[in-house]
């Protein structure tokens, strides 16, 4: 039975999965530059007799081909790391790069989608339709993904599946729920122009840092007052950049933060009035104001029939108790440029364990996965293709 041929390939890999993610986890590259981690998969797949082509500037697609004719599933694995200083300096596959690290688990998706390629390229005489591998580059610029997607990554492409570690759910617990996983990401940029002068003279001047001060203590309303309070957001204000010193009034004043909605009414509602208010509140003080709203990442949106099958793959898989029902995030994944193009669904897999001091937050400088969840996420991989493929 070929459910039992991958299980047991990932299974005897086991050893193998690890040490690709110790590999990975010492040598951490930031987005678009993940040139030595492009450079190491291309030489796995070359081994594994897996075609492949590359993206630029990084970034590998690789295709397994089954039977013509047949459907062509996508499986997904981001590959780059984080500014961020690894504190858990004492386990043997820290991060040899000084200020970088593998913070949020992209260490364990590449290694996951390679191992799980290699279970797929021992069946591929059996494959009914062909399974495309995505390395994703820049995910945490929430970049790589679109500039996949306008590489052709998603041509011809019927389905398409990936999976986060996730450090707050237990060690081979498998969430993929229908709808909304994870949030759609803005970023917004307010720059307040006033009128400075001297500090004694505040008649003469208009005070950019009480404009920026009055919108920041009050654009909360636009979320507590203005949206439906069952369809969830949060707008966060970052960043206050104001001023040049003690007796001077400020003339400029620059204010940064994001937005996060599941909902696209509530996002354009929360652009539309970002602005509004911004002008609303310059106007009382006589000064102006320029608003820039970037849109990041669309939300996550799984598609029913695919969180359906990855919840069967993973029951039928691991048994019944595997399934676990986290609530959606407010966190940002460029996994969903590829929902525009096919639908498919994003699967968490559990690796907290207190037993091994694995439940740090995602991005902080402890992050540590149970290594154990590994075998998990390869097998949870090629099961799906596998189910995907023979619907």
């Amino acid at each position: 039975m070929i459910n039992q041929i991958i299980k047991q390939s990932v299974t005897t890999n086991k050893e193998e999965l690890t040490a690709l993610r110790r590999k990975l986890h010492s040598e951490p590259e930031l987005s678009f530059e993940e040139f030595k981690t492009t450079a190491f998969i291309c030489e796995y797949l070359d081994n594994l007799g897996i075609s492949y082509r590359k993206t630029e500037p990084t970034g590998v697609i690789a295709e397994i081909q089954g039977a013509p004719g047949g459907k062509t599933v996508a499986l997904r694995g981001d590959m780059d790391a984080l500014p961020v200083q690894q504190l858990n300096t004492h386990v043997p596959y820290a991060s040899k790069e000084e200020g970088k690290m593998h913070a949020c688990g992209h260490d364990a998706h590449t290694s996951m989608l390679l191992i799980a390629a290699k279970a797929l390229s021992e069946i591929k005489d059996q494959l009914p339709g062909n399974v495309r591998l995505l390395f994703q580059p820049a995910e945490e610029a929430a970049a790589g993904a679109k500039a996949m997607v306008a590489q052709g990554a998603m041509n011809g492409v019927d389905n398409v599946f990936g999976i986060h570690i996730w450090s707050q759910m237990p060690t081979h617990k498998v969430s993929c729920t229908p709808g909304p996983s994870f949030a759609a990401a803005d970023i917004f940029k307010v720059k307040f122009k006033g009128r400075g002068g001297h500090g004694a003279i505040p008649e003469a001047c208009i005070d950019a840092a009480i404009v920026a001060s009055s919108f920041v203590m009050n654009v909360q309303t636009v979320i507590s007052r203005t949206i439906d309070p069952q369809s969830p957001a949060v707008l966060t204000v970052g960043k206050m950049v104001v001023g040049t010193r003690f007796n001077v009034i400020a003339e400029n004043a620059e204010i940064e933060g994001t937005v996060r909605t599941f909902h696209a009414d509530t996002r354009d509602h929360i652009e539309k009035s970002i602005t509004e208010y911004a002008d609303s509140v310059a106007d009382i003080y006589g000064a102006t104001a320029e608003v820039e709203y970037i849109r990041g990442t669309d939300a996550v949106d799984n598609d029913e029939v695919s969180a359906k099958l990855v919840q069967q793959v993973a029951a039928e898989a691991f048994g019944p108790d595997v399934l676990f029902n986290e609530k959606p995030t407010m966190g940002g994944e460029d996994f969903s440029a590829f929902l525009t193009k096919a639908p498919g669904s994003f699967a968490l897999v559990g690796s907290g364990n207190p037993e091994k001091d694995t439940e740090w937050a995602h991005h902080h400088g402890n992050f540590d996965i149970d290594e154990d969840a590994l075998v998990t996420g390869a097998e949870l991989y090629a099961q799906y293709a596998w189910a995907y493929l023979n619907k």
